[in-house]
């Protein structure tokens, strides 16, 4: 424990947007301290010159990456970084005792195969990977508050196995006809400087991106595929939108019982997540928008079937930085130190 009786916490690239909101959560969070923040580029510089607003609240200057100093200082550490850097720190840090919690994609596959067919990385922490855990917490929640080290899901496949998992779990959909689309704010990019994210290229305009390749697809079906019981293919397309927070996907599935309807679809849905505070169902005929989530670390999914074609349509909006993300990996640490899975977490947006 640090000296405020508080557990103290790392964050290793404190600097970028995911690094930004953790920041900002544990200022609320009654249990963890924030002790360091790292970074390679930014070493040297006060939090407060790259984030002026808190300046007011955050005294700590941005370290260089010393695996020994976070160990010895930290009992949690956060690595927000790029793909295939976390998988070169994880290691030392967990021998020396710390809990890690991975933000990129290096700890969230059981086939290091398939990080490595789409990520190019060649690994050689084989045996720490097994041991990590899928950072979602309504699917793998007891697990969650075992691990030493959690890797926290992608954005877009919190948004879409969130809307999944009843319809998979329970045997409701053919899994093959899954289909889902996706729609992004611009922050789900990074903070980057990229022509893409321009304002003047990405206002006023809506594109599809990494269509049929994107790297969030095996992720997807990795999960699926263990809810199923079988191997599970999907097809995923994202979207970027011009907002800068949020994600809605629409999940499309043929129904193996045409004769379900809305209702039943909403009582299912209930019953599954009946012990997970951040996922609401909503009522006959209401959709999610994201603007409801922003800021939070919610979850709200809407329902409908369409009796035409026996598909199933179902809605799911988070904000790509919380519960994609940040908020989603505080959950976890929640659930690691055996704590109250809503604790330190924003519960309502504000609105409009």
């Amino acid at each position: 424990m640090g000296d405020s009786g508080r557990v103290p916490v790392g964050i290793v690239g404190a600097s970028g947007y995911g690094g930004v909101q953790l920041v900002r959560l544990l200022q609320d969070h009654p249990k963890l301290e924030l002790v360091y923040v790292g970074g390679e580029t930014s070493a040297g510089k006060s939090f407060s010159e790259l984030y002026p607003h808190f300046g007011n609240r955050i005294q700590l200057t941005i370290e260089p990456i010393d695996l020994d100093k976070i160990a010895d200082r930290c009992q949690v550490v956060f690595l927000s970084l790029p793909n295939g850097l976390a998988c070169d720190m994880a290691p030392a840090l967990l021998a020396k005792g710390c809990k890690v919690l991975d933000l990129s994609a290096d700890y969230r596959f059981t086939d290091l195969e398939t990080y490595t067919a789409w990520y190019g990385k060649e690994r050689t922490d084989r045996e720490v990977a097994e041991t990590s855990v899928y950072g979602l917490p309504e699917l793998y929640r007891e697990r969650i508050a075992e691990a030493q080290l959690v890797g926290c899901p992608g954005c877009h496949c919190t948004a879409s196995l969130l809307a999944l998992s009843p319809l998979l779990k329970q045997g409701l959909i053919m899994p093959e006809t899954a289909i889902i689309d996706s729609k992004t704010g611009l922050s789900g990019a990074g903070r980057k400087a990229a022509v893409n994210m321009l304002l003047a290229e990405a206002d006023q305009s809506v594109a599809a991106y990494n269509v049929a390749r994107h790297r969030h697809t095996p992720e997807i079906e990795q999960i699926c595929s263990e809810l199923a019981g079988h191997e599970v293919m999907v097809q995923f397309t994202p979207h970027l939108i011009p907002m800068i927070r949020g994600i809605l996907a629409t999940v499309y599935a043929t129904l193996r019982d045409p004769g379900l309807v809305r209702d039943d679809l909403i009582t299912i849905f209930q019953a599954f997540y009946r012990s997970s505070p951040w996922v609401k169902i909503l009522p006959s005929g209401t959709y999610p928008q994201t603007k409801w989530v922003q800021g939070t670390n919610l979850c709200y999914i809407g329902i409908e079937v369409d009796p035409r074609t026996d598909r199933i349509i179902v809605m799911s909006a988070i904000d790509n930085l919380m519960k994609g993300q940040a908020g989603q990996a505080i959950q976890c640490v929640n659930l690691m130190m055996n704590w109250e899975e809503t604790l330190g977490l924003p519960q309502l947006s504000f609105y409009p």
